[in-house]
């Protein structure tokens, strides 16, 4: 779907000459869920206060690059593989969430300029680039990380890596959409949304082998990171993983699933293991819209979705309204959020039954398929594209197991949780609120099925 494209416009040196010294020892940072004490010796303050932001992304190929695993357990080893017009470059691993923090840094490696992209049977692949750094995550906290690559020319780049959990049991489990991420990224020129003659040129599969497009970070920044912050911040007991990592078995004895802002292109495996863990009592929260949309096959690293004969909505045999509650409905929304059920144990101790542009730029609403027992929390009427008239909603529903299942139905769900910074005419009210709620959210929901609406 064309859509989103309107909205978003120790280590080893294999490459270069010779080696480079042996990397500095990981620097220990506290896991979320560590009491002060059990951390171990705390950073210098120097690391702790290292930004992590991107001061200048540079020319269009100055650095980027992507890492051979997309997400790794803790201890695991992966590949980056770097192309850099620059002399030299290095590497920063930041932990993001409600206190990012370096935990890594590498020396300077000698840059290379890899051979350009491939383009085979219209996927764009970098796979043929040498490898560039392996990087040990031992010491590192279970988690979503960005890697920085820091030219020496001044230009920089992220890379995303999950360190994911290994057991899931008695936890929250944060769920990167990294399918969506890649169907939408247009590194090469190509996406699954368009190529170079628009959209009858986009490419029926894309690979993990590149790397992602503007800063490299674009949608795990938009759609991701706050939710993670807020999760963090609620100290309930977290684990992560991508959608790539949902696999049967993972999610045995899990509390919760959060699917974050986007997260639209699912696997039927990942439908699969889902749909089992909801039906075992692990509670279910889609904090965007658009949500179980595609339905994609998996090959390694290569996601296939041509939307035309093997890659067809998932509502044309079995609607994400079975799963989700409700399901897409409207690009672009753009109206006021309008709380309906002010006394649902969700909304508790929030403030405000209004708030303007948190609907957009997608949403959803209760449709065919959607339980029998869903309901309404928050109804938000407005005209879809400045045309026909429709609305957004807000949804709860308790599965035969005893699960909830929330699903905010819009996709400003988590942007809102930065208040005025979402753009949007959104307020710092609205971060107020959402963050409430999500909070009120995930601490029922680790306690085990929530049960009654």
């Amino acid at each position: 779907m064309r859509k989103i494209l309107v909205m978003l416009s120790s280590l080893v040196v294999v490459a270069g000459c010779g080696g480079s010294p042996p990397a500095p020892a990981p620097v220990p940072v506290q896991r979320p869920d560590q009491r002060p004490d059990q951390a171990g010796p705390p950073p210098p303050a120097a690391e702790v206060q290292e930004s992590w932001h991107i001061t200048r992304r540079g020319a269009e190929h100055e650095i980027e690059g992507y890492a051979d695993r997309v997400s790794v357990l803790p201890g695991e080893r992966f590949g980056l593989r770097v192309s850099t017009t620059a002399p030299r470059f290095s590497a920063r691993a930041f932990r993001m969430g409600a206190n990012p923090v370096k935990v890594w840094e590498s020396p300077a490696v000698q840059g290379v300029r890899q051979a350009p992209m491939r383009l085979v049977g219209g996927t764009v692949s970098a796979a043929h680039w040498r490898p560039s750094l392996t990087v040990d995550t031992a010491g590192w906290p279970e988690g979503a990380y960005l890697i920085r690559l820091d030219a020496s020319t001044g230009a920089q780049r992220y890379v995303p890596i999950t360190v994911r959990s290994a057991s899931t049991a008695g936890r929250v489990v944060m769920v990167n959409a990294v399918t969506t991420w890649q169907a939408y990224n247009r590194w090469g020129g190509h996406s699954l949304y368009t190529g170079p003659r628009g959209y009858a040129d986009r490419s029926r599969a894309v690979t993990f082998d590149r790397p992602y497009d503007d800063d490299g970070a674009r949608l795990f920044l938009d759609f991701e990171k706050e939710a993670l912050a807020v999760a963090e911040q609620s100290h309930v007991p977290l684990a992560y993983l991508t959608n790539l990592d949902l696999k049967p078995g993972v999610l045995d004895g899990a509390r919760a699933v959060v699917s974050l802002g986007h997260d639209e292109y699912w696997s039927p495996g990942m439908r699969t293991v889902v749909t089992t863990a909801r039906d075992a009592g692990t509670n279910l929260a889609f904090l965007g819209a658009n949500a179980v949309y595609w339905r994609i096959a998996m090959h390694d690293r290569t996601i296939a979705c041509d939307k035309e004969r093997l890659c067809r909505l998932w509502r044309d045999s079995k609607p994400e309204s079975t799963l989700v509650g409700q399901m897409y409905d409207c690009f672009p929304a753009e109206g006021a959020y309008r709380v309906t059920r002010p006394h649902h144990w969700i909304f508790a101790g929030t403030k405000g039954r209004r708030f303007p542009g948190m609907v957009g730029v997608e949403s959803d609403k209760v449709s065919r398929g959607s339980p029998g027992n869903v309901q309404v929390l928050a109804e938000s009427p407005y005209s879809c594209g400045g045309g026909r008239a429709t609305h957004s909603d807000s949804t709860y529903y308790v599965a035969p197991s005893g699960a909830g299942v929330f699903a905010s139905g819009t996709m400003r769900w988590v942007c809102a949780m930065r208040g005025e910074r979402c753009g949007h005419g959104v307020s710092d009210r609205a971060a107020a609120f959402t963050r409430r709620a999500t909070t009120n959210l995930l601490t029922r929901f680790a306690q085990g099925p929530a049960g009654a609406p």
